[in-house]
């Protein structure tokens, strides 16, 4: 079989299964076989080894079964960087990298950053990755979870503080920024998830309870005793959050209180700064 067949094949076999199923079966095949899409084109009649084409296929019976791509490949690009994901993790999205720009345009050099339901550890590594001399802690419940989160900070050779905790049960000290994608879906809109999503991907990183914001009131409103004066929070949202989630923090103190769009123009990311104590 060669490149360019085994590429018809996988478009053929995912077609009436995954809606970006030609996108799918390219990255699969990248996977399997280390090409790239110059390689589909410039080398299309290279016929592929009996183990590549063997891992292909392998991949492909996977996807079908609705297991997500990062999944299978264990692995997920996130602003530029490679990041080890499982099915203990939610995987890196792109919609996070709003909250990652945002962040960056508020964090000094230096400055003491949490990271709360850190899942990968995505959120933290990236922006001490972009953001020098930053000291990094990050919490998640899950041990599962921080596990994945400790081989992303030795792959990307990052020092960060990793803390099992209820939220804030064992955090101590102040920050100068706390960051959180916490889990923000309703409980009773899950089940109308893809099931990439909805059986794939840890429920306990998706749930936000009864209306989705539960979380966002536990890290508002105890956030105030682990920020430093003139201090940042901020979050990730879902698209229809943004103004029940910027009052909360509103009546805890926090001005500058910005609700900021994704590239469809979605709520996606609200941010305020702590009142400066007197």
């Amino acid at each position: 079989m060669t490149l360019r067949e085994a590429f018809a094949l996988g478009k053929d076999l995912l077609k009436n299964k995954i809606e970006e199923y030609e996108t799918d079966a390219w990255l699969l095949l990248e996977g399997a076989c280390g090409c790239t899409r110059n390689d589909l084109y410039l080398r299309g009649n290279d016929p592929l080894s009996e183990e590549q084409e063997t891992l292909y296929k392998e991949y492909l019976e996977k996807r079908s079964r609705r297991i997500p791509v990062q999944h299978i490949l264990g692995v997920q690009c996130f602003c530029g960087l490679d990041f080890i994901v499982t099915p203990d993790v939610l995987c890196p999205r792109q919609d996070t990298e709003i909250l990652i720009e945002e962040a960056i345009k508020r964090i000094r050099p230096g400055s003491s950053i949490l990271d709360m339901c850190t899942g990968s550890g995505c959120i933290i590594l990236t922006l001490l990755h972009f953001v020098k001399d930053c000291k990094g802690t990050a919490a998640d419940l899950s041990e599962k979870a921080l596990a994945v989160a400790v081989q992303n900070a030795k792959k990307l050779e990052k020092e960060c503080t990793f803390i099992h905790s209820d939220l804030f049960e064992n955090i101590e000290g102040r920050y100068d920024v706390i960051v959180s994608n916490p889990p923000y879906i309703a409980t009773k809109e899950i089940e109308a998830l893809e099931p990439e999503v909805r059986d794939m991907e840890p429920r306990m990183a998706l749930d936000g309870m009864e209306d989705g914001l539960f979380f966002y009131r536990k890290i508002v409103s105890a956030s105030v005793q682990y920020l430093n004066p003139e201090g940042w929070l901020m979050f990730e949202i879902g698209y229809d959050q943004g103004e029940q989630v910027s009052e909360m923090m509103k009546s805890a103190g926090y001005v500058d209180v910005k609700v900021v769009g994704d590239l469809a123009g979605l709520d996606r990311v609200v941010i305020g700064k702590l009142l400066q104590e007197v």
